[in-house]
């Protein structure tokens, strides 16, 4: 039967015992010599009951004294093995019967008794309660109607020791369920926050998805554009991103943007307005298999200024152009650049140099080429970003001429795979349009022979000079350049007849002795000059904005505090200036002219011509194609467009240091780029205060000569570029060493380098590239000569590596692919990989001949 019917049977049959109430239970453990499993089954039966008894409390307090003399036995019989406890009682009943009368339903009990029952297991040490042994002491109890004490307390202990320990078990757990309930709880609460948060984040990330891809619209070819963020990407053929940009930065991030109306739109072009801030012309050409991009922006209130920034980081690739930079960074993402205005200056106090252009081009394709128009700034990498940006703004002295109301940036971005290719494609060809067969002389006369740049304090320091180049005896005659000082002052355009009284006659005997003569001129003219007076009643010179036009703007040039600047738009101008220079030329048979043009930074602050400029370097462009229509020119000192040939422009002055040479390659390099292939280098040893003749009694100040060392690496330098310049002759060292050098360097100019100068100098007339190019005009896909700045190659064929670092004997040397012949010791060497620690004396320079492409290894 099973356990819960038996207790439901105990806890409705209870009897009265002489006033005790005594249990189904109890009955069993009062059975005199019971079995074994009779004793058993009942303490099972007990253990197994759940009955709660109504009269616990008075039992748990029972206090009762056994009489002396009553013997009783209490015997606890325990095996380790079990936890089952059985109770023994030798007392008995007056009537002599073990259980007194008994009925049938007590019978049926006592089968039942007889029954096993499954308890579970309980420690021994809970089999009776402690604090029951306490209370019941050691003596006998006697109760009423001849009931044995034993029997009665030990039921009682029973289910005393029972209660507790039940309730001791039911309640940890209870606290055990419970602390389960929580954990669980805390499980289920944390499953449903991470499972919050993972439904925000893909929330967030769709959204940030939806608005950086889906929002790109592909209004072109390869282009892609987030109006609402104003992200724009540039693809190459291939699909790999060439150009990734940020476009209207500083437009407030809430202002909508929409379609423009109809009389702003243009045909073929995409139109977008920002309110009353900006508005988007976006356009497309397609050239062959190259893409190109057509960027305008217009402002539409005084105080937006459109910029646009472009990701300069080095996973971009590498940038190349503009012209000269603070520094000379190579390529131009390693530079650092405040946001400043893109014109000329004297790059020791200016951010740029003589030459600019805007044109940037990068390593994996792509070009931007900035409008003329635009009053354009730049910055590269300012406040510590990667980001390379371009800027419409107008100004007080740069862009001081509103050609708009308001503020226009206008650019074009090309793409295609092969940056060579997209080089080639952009480069200005034909340049042999227009060229007279005395100007290709010229260009070939500059090309072999050397230029004798000369400062004439007298008519003796220049006669003395071209003897000194003839005693020499193994350099050709060349050009002599007279410096600015040949007048007395600027701007009077006849020599200074004080200390040239008979100049007429040396320049014959200059030009017997097989040289040219070059006068070097310039647009200013001093307070102090003969023509001063003439050229402002004439108002031929540049007038001040906001003043009377009559009184001429003055500014400084060089060691002149007070100078006026010609106007070259004016019409009266240049028939005033040709006449003073063919006087000139019919008076002392003057070949060519020098002109030394200056810089924007050399403008009058408020400058006002005639004619509008576009900034103060498009004065340089006017004046030079001028003075080209009218008289014979072999270089200008700065320039923004190029210059038709045979025009030479010169790199900007170097100080004679070994600081100064490292940044003439990189300048050379960036020059030929950015489209003026006939370039004119300085000095050889840096262009330091120009010295007379030694042999001149009537110097009037000590010249020092540069140091040994960097005279012989400059001349080694200079024997590979376009135009070898010298100030100091090599003879004027003591150390004959240095002689004997510029004699070998000499014969391997002439019987090496000219020829390949003339050779890609035609070809620079057809196609426009450079003549003396970077290593990756070689090889284009070679990472590595991407970054290489103290090397360069003469047209395809000649590689130049020369020492740039004071007291070195070795260097590094980078090959592109090939096979190349050492020039120093005649081995064949491979390409596409460097030459470690390549040892090169001092007398020696390293360069490598490109061997044909059959030739075995």
């Amino acid at each position: 039967m099973p356990s819960t019917q038996i207790s439901r049977r105990n806890d409705h049959n209870t009897k009265e015992r002489n006033g005790i109430p005594v249990t189904r239970r109890d009955k069993i453990t009062e059975i005199s010599n019971g079995t074994k499993e009779t004793s058993l089954s009942a303490s099972r039966i007990r253990k197994t009951s759940i009955s709660m008894p109504t009269n616990l409390d008075e039992m748990e307090a029972l206090r009762i004294d056994r009489p002396k003399g009553t013997a009783s036995k209490f015997n606890r019989s325990e095996s380790d093995d079990s936890s089952s406890v059985t109770f023994s009682n030798s007392g008995s009943t007056p009537n002599g019967s073990p259980l007194g009368s008994e009925t049938e339903e007590e019978a049926n009990d006592e089968e039942l008794a007889k029954v096993p029952l499954q308890a579970p297991p309980r420690r021994k040490s809970r089999a009776i309660s402690p604090m029951m042994n306490q209370k019941l002491g050691n003596d006998p109890m006697e109760l009423t109607g001849g009931q044995s004490a034993n029997s009665t307390i030990t039921s009682v202990n029973s289910i005393s020791s029972l209660l507790k320990e039940k309730l001791q078990l039911s309640i940890p757990q209870a606290l055990r369920s419970s602390k389960k309930r929580q954990n669980a709880d805390y499980r289920l609460r944390a499953f449903v926050g991470i499972l919050f948060l993972c439904v925000v984040f893909l929330v967030g990330f769709a959204h940030i998805y939806y608005t950086q891809h889906v929002l790109q619209r592909a209004y072109f070819d390869k282009f892609r554009f987030n109006k609402n963020v104003r992200v724009m990407h540039v693809y190459s053929n291939t699909g790999a991103e060439v150009i990734a940009a940020r476009l209207g930065e500083g437009i407030p991030p809430d202002t909508g943007v929409f379609p423009c109306l109809p009389h702003h739109q243009k045909q073929d072009s995409v139109c977008l307005e920002w309110l009353q801030q900006a508005r988007l012309y976006l356009a497309h050409t397609k050239h062959s298999d190259m893409n190109c991009y057509h960027v305008t922006w217009k402002s539409l209130n005084s105080y937006y200024n459109p910029k646009d920034c472009f990701d300069w980081s080095p996973k971009r690739g590498h940038w190349y152009g503009a012209g000269q930079i603070q520094n000379m960074p190579y390529p131009l993402e390693r530079g650092r650049l405040d946001l400043s205005p893109f014109i000329t200056g004297d790059i020791t106090k200016h951010p740029f140099g003589n030459v600019l252009k805007r044109y940037f081009l990068n390593s994996k394709g792509a070009t931007i080429l900035v409008d003329p128009e635009t009053p354009l700034y730049v910055s590269i990498n300012a406040n510590r970003s990667n980001d390379f940006c371009l800027q419409a703004k107008h100004d007080a002295f740069a862009y001081i001429n509103h050609l708009t109301q308001l503020p226009q940036l206008n650019y074009t971005i090309c793409a295609t795979d092969n940056m060579k290719n997209l080089h080639s494609s952009m480069a200005e060809k034909s340049l042999w349009d227009g060229l007279k067969p005395d100007e290709l002389h010229a260009v070939h006369s500059l090309l072999s022979e050397p230029v004798w740049q000369i400062s004439p304090i007298n008519e003796a320091a220049v006669y003395n000079y071209t003897e000194d180049v003839i005693a020499l005896g193994f350099l050709r005659q060349g050009h002599v350049l007279l410096s600015e000082e040949w007048q007395p002052s600027p701007g009077d355009f006849v020599l200074d007849e004080e200390r040239f009284p008979s100049m007429e006659e040396t320049i014959n005997i200059i030009h017997r002795r097989g040289f040219r003569i070059v006068f070097t001129i310039q647009p200013f003219i001093s307070t102090e000059s003969v023509n001063f007076k003439d050229a402002v009643s004439n108002r031929l010179l540049i007038s001040e904005r906001g003043s009377d036009p009559r009184i001429p703007a003055l500014t400084r040039y060089k060691q002149s505090n007070s100078v006026g600047v010609v106007d070259i738009t004016n019409n009266k101008t240049l028939p005033w200036l040709q006449s003073k220079l063919e006087s000139l030329i019919m008076k002392y048979h003057v070949d060519s002219f020098y002109l030394d043009l200056g810089t924007a930074q050399d403008m009058p602050h408020y400058y006002k011509c005639e004619q509008p400029l576009t900034n103060p370097d498009h004065y340089k462009t006017i004046f030079t194609k001028a003075i080209l229509g009218s008289v014979p020119v072999i270089g200008v000192s700065g320039a923004i467009s190029r210059p038709r040939a045979p025009v030479f422009v010169s790199l900007p002055p170097f100080s004679s240091s070994w600081k100064a040479i490292k940044t003439v390659i990189p300048t050379v390099l960036t020059y030929g780029m950015i489209g003026y292939p006939f370039i004119m280098p300085g000095a050889v040893g840096g262009d330091v205060a120009l010295p007379m003749s030694d042999n001149n009694p009537d110097n009037d100040f000590e010249v020092s000569l540069p140091d040994k060392e960097l005279y012989v690496r400059w001349l080694q330098l200079s024997t590979f570029l376009p135009v070898i310049r010298f100030t100091h002759l090599p003879s004027k060292y003591s150390d004959e060493s240095v002689l004997e050098i510029a004699k070998r360097l000499t014969t391997l100019r002439q019987k090496t380098v000219t020829p390949l100068l003339k050779k890609y100098a035609k070809e620079t007339l057809d196609t426009g590239l450079p003549i003396i190019r970077p290593l990756w005009m070689l090889d284009p896909a070679d990472p590595a000569c991407h970054v290489v700045v103290d090397e360069f190659s003469v047209g395809e064929e000649l590689i130049v590596a020369p020492v740039l670092y004071s007291g070195s004997r070795q260097r590094e040397v980078y090959l592109p692919a090939g096979v190349w012949r050492d020039g120093i010791d005649g081995s064949l060497r491979k390409g596409s990989r460097w030459i470690h620690n390549y040892r090169v004396a001092e007398d020696k320079v390293a360069y490598f001949v490109k061997m044909p492409d059959n030739t075995r290894f």
